[in-house]
């Protein structure tokens, strides 16, 4: 295992180049890897496994939209797809995909076939971090792992396809057969992970219901909406906000600060952009952390991690999730982007018989990325 400084803290990698294909290969040749769920991780997860040479199965419900998509991704009904609970028998490494609310219905099931020497392995440290809320108490003579991408299983497989690898972390709760490790590196490299950094069950959990909640999802949005709200009531017009307040974000600085880090951007935008972001940066970050310091206490004490199962359990929490997202959906904010972002070149229709280039390659791409999305 490779130990790489981050800032001036040693940490514990497995990279692609110690932990090539081929030995994941080799050490997963006897397992048959039963993906169950096929909704938000699972179809990355199990589409790069297959395309990896993994001996990988999916485990759904019949006839359910799902079981209809792993069909239409290759996956044979009898050979490759199952109902949940053959999939479960079959398998000897778990990858229990399934969201958090389903995971407490199903364990039951999952549980009786959680014969000794198989492995169980999660995305998520939830369902065994919180396990006086969810009852997940896997026996003692199975290996207990995770994997967990930092991204969508969406974006997993997207950039498996364009030969790139979406970082992941890995934690190891239970060693029962001595190949714990063996087992979840080589399931890391195999679901398609550019390299992979340690940590625990809580310490994923912990981070990652933080992150979600705040500068990954729920930071960001009500950060845009303050920002928005403040420049529309200063007589600034749609179009302009969102460009100021989004798209130029998205667009053109993020990609740059993936690239090479925000401390590169400071050091090579305007010298009036430079002045007022190191002015103001260590205000937003003093006016925030208390928010912050908040939501990771919330989430250490089972708060939210209690709201989320309570309210993802409701019968109506479908009808419910949907007038959330319309009012984000409807909202002058997202509308004006939904009008930007079809102005972008890429999204423009090709004109009929037009030797423009520009428009040649725009119509190209989207067809490309349409092509790629269909695979997710």
């Amino acid at each position: 295992m490779a130990k790489l400084k981050f800032g001036n803290v040693e940490e514990n990698v497995v990279t692609r180049e110690e932990f090539p294909l081929s030995k994941a290969q080799e050490v997963l040749k006897n397992e048959t890897v039963a993906v169950i769920g096929y909704g938000v991780q699972g179809p990355g997860q199990a589409l790069n496994q297959k395309d990896n040479g993994i001996n990988v199965i999916v485990g759904q419900r019949k006839n359910s939209k799902t079981w209809d998509k792993a069909i239409n991704d290759g996956f044979v009904p009898g050979e490759t797809l199952f109902e949940i609970e053959e999939a479960l028998q079959r398998g000897t490494i778990i990858c229990y995909l399934l969201s958090d609310a389903a995971q407490i219905a199903l364990w039951p099931t999952v549980q009786k076939h959680l014969t000794a020497g198989k492995a169980l392995y999660f995305s998520h440290g939830f369902g065994v971090t919180f396990n006086e809320q969810t009852g997940i108490v896997p026996p003692k003579d199975v290996d207990v792992f995770l994997v967990a991408p930092k991204g969508s299983g969406t974006s997993l497989r997207r950039m498996f396809l364009q030969g790139r690898g979406l970082n992941s972390s890995y934690a190891i709760y239970q060693d029962a057969t001595g190949k714990a490790f063996e087992r979840v590196a080589a399931l890391g490299i195999a679901v398609g992970s550019g390299y992979l950094f340690e940590t625990d069950f809580k310490k994923e959990v912990y981070s990652d219901l933080t992150g979600e909640r705040g500068t990954l999802m729920g930071a960001i949005q009500g950060i845009f909406a303050a920002q928005y709200e403040v420049l529309r009531s200063k007589g600034h017009t749609p179009s302009e906000a969102f460009n100021e307040t989004v798209e130029e974000l998205t667009q053109s600085l993020m990609p740059l600060v993936a690239e090479n880090g925000m401390d590169w951007m400071y050091a090579n935008c305007s010298t009036t952009a430079q002045r007022g972001a190191l002015d103001w940066w260590k205000k937003f970050r003093d006016a925030t952390k208390p928010v912050f310091t908040e939501l990771y206490e919330s989430v250490a004490s089972g708060k939210e991690s209690q709201r989320s199962i309570d309210s993802n359990s409701k019968t109506d929490y479908r009808e419910k999730l949907e007038e959330e997202l319309k009012e984000l959906r409807d909202s002058e904010l997202w509308q004006a982007g939904k009008t930007v972002r079809s102005l972008r070149p890429e999204n423009q229709k090709p004109k009929q018989d037009t030797g423009n280039q520009e428009q040649n390659t725009a119509g190209l791409y989207k067809k490309t990325v349409e092509k790629t999305e269909s695979v997710n």
